[in-house]
Parts: C-alpha cells; structure tokens; sequence
C-alpha cells in the first residue's frame, strides 16, 4: 500500500511536470491542503520535502514551497570572457551568461563586500605570495531577481588594485566592464587564466545564503587569471549552487605535437 505522503507527492509532481504549477509558481500553504482534505500537517509536509528532495520545489521561510525554473542558467566557459565582451562593451561575466541564457538582469543583482585580509595557505599559493600577507578580498553575492545563484569572492595584491574601483563596495560592477576593465587600464590586461571545479556538500552557512533546498550539492570554482609574462592579477573562489547552472566551454582541441609544446 502506498503511503498517503507519496500519493500527495505524486499527484502533485505530475502536475508540476505537466505545466500546471508553471516554473515559479507558489504551491498551496500545507494549511490550505489539510483543510482541503489531503491529509493531516504531517503527510502535506512530508509530501512536500519529498518534492523538494527530488528537485522540482524548493522551499524557503517568507516565500513558501516554490516551483523550480526548468531551465537553469548556462554558466559560459572560455566565452564568457572574450575581451570584446569586457574591453570594448560592457557585458562582465556573470552577464554574459544572463545574454546567453535569454535571461533579465540588473547590474545590481551583483552586490559585493570589499575587506583587506591575511591571505590564507590556498589564496596565498594562488596568488604566490607568502601565506599572511594582506590582499584585498572582493566578496560577491549574484542574484537572479531575489533568489541567489552563486558566490565569487575575488582576491588581489593591494599594489594591483588600491584605489580603483575594484575596491569599491558598490552594488553592481566595478564601473563599465567590470573588474577585468579596471585591470586593463591599471596596466595589467589578462592573457589566460586556469579555472578547477569540484562539486561537495554545503555546510549549514551555504545553504542560508544561498537558499539550498535539501540534499543540493554546490559546485566550487577556483580560477586564477594571468597577463601574458605570468602575473598573477586574480585569484577567484566561487561556489555555484548546482542545479542553477549548466557548465557549457567551447574551445579549440589541442595538438601539442602539433605545437612542439604540453599544455596542462
């Protein structure tokens, strides 16, 4: 015999799948449902964790059972910084993947924390400086409209960035193009960057910030970004909440042979 739990779980999981709660609509209060006849608070809440564990709902306090976006962003690889987008326009990162995405956006979904801090044993390795050195700490928070996508915490040698706008906490982009303009007018122009990426599971302050539902995973990034005599100008730890994103890179397969050198 199938649970009444599972039942409710079901019924309401096809009508999710068949369009009639529509991505980001707000599934009935569990009051609503029980004075409806569906079962006791117990059977509506447990139906409704069951949802959300299976990824088609997420729930949250002051916002109530919700029904996922089928269509998660497309989180650009190697194009979503293509100079053209930063130097020449004014389309930085996090936007260029709304573009491609055919998603809206506000250049104030970005908001951002900016303190001087003792670099870390990782961010001192990635930046190669010595481990308790000062640099500054860009902290980032993206939204999609109120729900948060991900983090990006951004850190520099202050000699790089003192006094520009990097360094200002205002919500949105560091000014017209973003950080990687404000490099490339300070003298230091990316040529290449490395970019590692391995999924685990949040702690308990991840989930808060950025709304988890049970069980998601998150994808942590850790990008380093270079000029051309090997300077390294950024070092970048993001971490992605996992269904919210598609991981998409285009690029030109190597031939090391070819080229008479490796590439790691």
């Amino acid at each position: 015999m199938v649970a009444k739990w599972r039942e409710l779980a079901d019924r309401l999981a096809e009508q999710i799948r068949s369009g009639e709660y529509a991505p980001g609509a707000q599934l009935p209060q569990i009051r609503d449902l029980v004075e409806a006849g569906e079962g006791s608070k117990s059977t509506v809440h447990q139906a409704y964790k069951a949802l959300e564990a299976e990824g088609l709902v997420t729930s949250s306090r002051g916002h109530g059972t919700v029904v996922r976006p089928r269509t998660p962003l497309k989180r650009l690889g190697i194009a979503r910084y293509d100079k053209a987008k930063w130097r020449d326009g004014d389309e930085v990162a996090f936007i260029a993947d709304r573009v491609a995405s055919g998603r809206e956006y506000k250049r104030n979904e970005q908001t951002q924390t900016v303190s001087r801090v003792e670099a870390s044993d990782v961010v001192a390795e990635g930046l190669r400086i010595p481990v308790g050195s000062e640099v500054y700490a860009r902290a980032r928070l993206v939204k999609e409209g109120t729900q948060p996508t991900h983090t990006l915490t951004s850190y520099y040698r202050p000699e790089h960035v003192e006094g520009t706008r990097i360094v200002d906490p205002t919500p949105g982009p560091a000014g017209r193009g973003g950080g990687y303009r404000v490099l490339y007018d300070a003298g230091y122009e990316i040529d290449h960057m490395r970019e590692a990426l391995f999924a685990r599971v949040p702690t308990a302050d991840e989930v808060k910030l950025l709304q988890l539902p049970s069980g998601e995973p998150v994808v942590e990034l850790h990008r380093t970004t270079y000029t051309a005599d090997g300077t390294v100008i950024e070092y970048a730890i993001g971490l992605h909440a996992a269904s919210r994103f598609a991981w998409e890179y285009d690029f030109k397969v190597p031939d090391s042979a070819q080229d008479g050198k490796g590439q790691k």
